[in-house]
């Protein structure tokens, strides 16, 4: 059956993330959690944890904004600022002097560990594509497609998975009379990272969602081009994956 597939897909995803996954004592105070999340760069990303009385800090030490800022992706036009800033806040990560950061409970501290993680995802994501010369970012782009076409939707919308863990889509197009709802989720750069995560996100939300709601997921390929791997990734978890340049094809599914 399909839930004992799905069941041993996320239990196959829980030992992976667990056995790549090392905690190294850094000083007196910190530890360092080093994970199997790849950034743009390749390099394993890394939270640094503290104990604060009864409670945990956990940040990335500034890492992803500098990255960002290295690159040639200044933060200070207050578009960029905005977006950054409402990113950030569907996890329910801070933003302290360029520092991602998050305080939680021992109770929580895995899920905080996993938002962590997305929002670093995701931030270093948005902004891949980002350069002074580039003026509008991808996901706006898709948000003005949208608008343009009429389709009815809600940004940034969190679910719940089955694991408990929260999950943060781009986009939800509510069910209408004709079609079911359909969850929209961007990669500016699609990636086997990026693809990994957004598998996992879907399957572990599949089930909280209404029957047949569907996943449509927007291929970034204005740089380059997609590899064929990806596409066949998406496709085998019914992600409905579809190239930017080919939006059109897919314009009525959406609208409907």
């Amino acid at each position: 059956m399909i839930a004992d597939e799905i069941e041993k897909l996320l239990q196959e995803y829980h030992r992976w993330l667990k056995d790549k996954t090392t905690v190294k004592t850094i000083g007196s105070d910190w530890a360092e959690i080093t994970t199997p999340y790849l950034d743009r760069h390749n390099d394993c990303l890394q939270i640094y944890a503290k104990k604060d009385g009864n409670r945990f800090i956990l940040t990335d030490d500034g890492y992803i904004i500098n990255d960002l800022l290295d690159s040639g992706c200044p933060l200070d036009h207050p578009k960029r600022k905005k977006i950054l800033l409402t990113t950030l806040a569907g996890f329910g990560v801070q933003l302290e002097n360029d520092t991602l950061t998050i305080n939680t409970s021992a109770e929580n501290f895995s899920m905080k560990k996993h938002s962590m993680i997305q929002a670093m995802l995701a931030v270093n994501d948005m902004f891949y594509l980002a350069s002074p010369h580039i003026e509008n970012f991808f996901i706006e782009d898709v948000t003005q497609w949208f608008d343009h076409s009429e389709v009815r939707y809600a940004p940034k919308v969190k679910f719940s998975g089955t694991s408990g863990f929260d999950h943060l889509f781009d986009f939800v197009i509510p069910k209408s009379r004709l079609s079911g709802e359909r969850l929209v989720q961007v990669l500016t750069n699609p990636s086997k990272d990026q693809v990994e995560s957004l598998v996992f996100k879907w399957l572990d939300t599949k089930e909280t969602r209404p029957e047949g709601s569907l996943l449509y997921t927007v291929l970034n390929d204005t740089v380059k081009e997609i590899s064929s791997n990806v596409i066949l990734a998406l496709s085998n978890y019914h992600l409905n994956p579809f190239a930017w340049s080919n939006r059109e094809q897919v314009r009525k599914q959406l609208v409907v």
